[in-house]
């Protein structure tokens, strides 16, 4: 069974990112988010997003691994969450919400009861 809302009991998070040149800081509620590369290493030299490649792959399963804190979930999705949300995050700076989150893995999960999972 799938869990799209963040468990109950959490305060929202903020998740922010901004870019200096080539230095990129990813943070939540304004710490330093969890790469995750225990997970899936995709990207050791950190994260980035407005493309598809290794860097947001690596940001899409951090975000989702600390969002969900389900790794296995995380795992699933991340890929699709990464076409979703990753690639059209603004260049420069961002910032997504718990909601936000929940939202856009409604509409995935939407997209693959349309398409039957083929993604």
């Amino acid at each position: 069974m799938w869990r799209w809302c963040s468990p109950k009991g959490d305060r929202m998070k903020t998740y922010n990112g901004s870019r200096e040149g080539y230095a990129v800081d990813v943070t939540v509620n304004g710490r330093p988010l969890n790469p995750r590369l225990d997970l899936w290493n995709h990207s050791p030299s950190g994260f980035e997003w407005g493309y598809c490649g290794s860097g947001p792959a690596q940001l899409a399963l951090a975000l989702l691994a600390d969002h969900l804190a389900d790794k296995q979930q995380a795992l699933n999705l991340y890929q699709r969450f990464k076409w979703t949300v990753v690639v059209e995050l603004p260049k420069k700076r961002w910032t997504l919400t718990s909601r936000e989150l929940d939202a856009a893995l409604q509409s995935i999960r939407e997209q693959e009861a349309v398409t039957g999972g083929a993604l």
